[in-house]
């Protein structure tokens, strides 16, 4: 039995994609964060395609820092591989979590990286 809090994210998640769809000439930023890494994926929801990816798993620019800081680091380096796949603006899906802490921090380095949302 899932636990209510997960339950919960799941509801606001299920209300956020109702509204937060990607095409391809603006795809969608879906970030997934659990209690030691976060990911980042660009996505074109009309074909079904990632187009682009990052995570802080097996990342050495992240070892030794804060959880926020490497959010952060995240951002920046999906935001280049964006540029690279010829993506500039993306509309953010925060997956049901608060736009707070590393959600935020990976948000603002996506935007230092230079992703327009």
């Amino acid at each position: 039995m899932a636990s209510v809090k997960v339950e919960k994210r799941a509801k606001i998640k299920r209300r956020i994609r109702k509204k937060v769809f990607g095409t391809s000439a603006k795809p969608r930023l879906s970030v997934f964060r659990s209690n030691k890494q976060i990911y980042a994926q660009i996505i074109d929801d009309n074909n079904g395609v990632t187009l682009a990816s990052a995570s802080s798993y097996k990342n050495k620019a992240a070892e030794g820092k804060s959880k926020s800081e490497v959010a952060a680091i995240v951002g920046k380096d999906v935001a280049e591989k964006a540029s690279k796949a010829g993506v500039e603006t993306v509309v953010f899906d925060r997956n049901g979590y608060q736009y707070h802490g590393r959600v935020k921090a990976l948000a603002e380095g996506a935007r230092e990286g230079g992703l327009k949302f």
